[in-house]
């Protein structure tokens, strides 16, 4: 009888067991972090109802969604932690004391094109902290801090938390008359480390974004300087609208905080380019490099979110968190 070939798909790990180790002790360490900081430990179903798994993704993410069926059950595997602890809230509301401090580490799935450090089954490593009704935004900066923490106890020194605040760019979009178009520059202006100025530029034009409009918008992302440099420059564009000016007071609240946290200027660092593909994001933003290691990509990222529960829930449940990606940081 002929032999079937032993093969494992294409993105999906497997570890010889002293590799294995050394993954479970680099796991381990997270875990205890954040055990210390007071997060505590829940596990949601790898598998899901595709209807209440997909109640708000769009975009790339919904193109890389491995979804099937079982009998007349429509199912996907979770493509993260974050949409699955939404679902959980919601269904254990009263059962829950808030804030809620949750962590959570487990596999998560996307059908994404192979290339360094991407993998299609991969391990995340989630905090947030989930209020209700309301959430003070000193958490927007203390998950920063833990973050610094950690990293810092696995012996990664050479790291920038890049941050950003959503706000402050569908501000701008509102300024320039795209507001309806928000998600789809959003989407664009996130890729611009992977594709560069000039695909971004081809790419908004595509989606109908004049060239006026597409120079002001890479203008205000490559305002640069240091931390506060690009804070007063953001001042100084003196735009009136609301959203902005809220995104900025929410930023400027974060900086400051971030260094009352302890951390560093030289481990973090305000970056407008930063906007996150996924569209539940609603304020401040951050994404994670290993400096000697760019081609990674960001190891660590996430956000804050007002009304990710909505589609399970009237009550107004807002968040903030962030993930490690611990398959890629393993494998840096």
């Amino acid at each position: 009888m002929a032999k079937t070939e032993p093969r494992t798909l294409p993105g999906f790990m497997e570890l010889l067991p002293n590799e294995q180790i050394l993954f479970d002790q680099m796991k381990q360490a997270i875990e205890e972090s954040y055990r210390t900081f007071g997060f505590l430990p829940i596990d949601t179903p790898i598998i899901e109802l595709a209807d209440v798994l997909l109640a708000k993704t769009g975009g790339e993410t919904a193109k890389q969604i491995y979804k099937f069926e079982k009998g007349d059950t429509n199912l996907a595997l979770r493509f993260d932690l974050t949409v699955p602890l939404a679902k959980y809230v919601a269904k254990n509301y009263g059962n829950l004391s808030f804030p809620f401090r949750r962590y959570q580490i487990g596999k998560v799935y996307r059908g994404e094109r192979m290339q360094k450090g991407r993998f299609r089954e991969f391990y995340q490593c989630d905090i947030d902290i989930i209020g209700d009704e309301n959430l003070d935004v000193i958490n927007d900066a203390e998950l920063p801090s833990v973050i610094y923490t950690i990293f810092k106890e696995l012996g990664f020194n050479d790291f920038t938390i890049r941050l950003n605040n959503r706000k402050l760019l569908n501000g701008l979009f509102q300024e320039i008359g795209q507001k309806d178009l928000a998600v789809e520059i959003l989407r664009i202006i996130d890729k611009i480390d992977k594709i560069g100025k000039d695909a971004v530029i081809e790419e908004l034009e595509k989606i109908g974004v004049d060239k006026t409009q597409i120079e002001k918008i890479i203008t205000f992302i490559q305002i640069d300087g240091t931390n506060d440099d690009k804070l007063l420059k953001l001042e100084n564009l003196n735009f009136e609208n609301e959203t902005f000016k809220l995104g900025l007071q929410e930023l400027k609240e974060v900086v400051k905080n971030m260094r009352l946290f302890g951390i560093p200027e030289n481990n973090f660092n305000v970056d407008l380019t930063i906007a996150r593909g996924l569209d539940y994001y609603t304020g401040t933003v951050y994404e994670t490099f290993l400096n000697d290691y760019r081609e990674l990509g960001s190891v660590c990222s996430g956000g804050r979110y007002e009304n990710l529960a909505e589609n399970y829930t009237d009550k107004k449940l807002p968040g903030v968190g962030v993930s490690i990606g611990l398959t890629r940081l393993f494998f840096k």
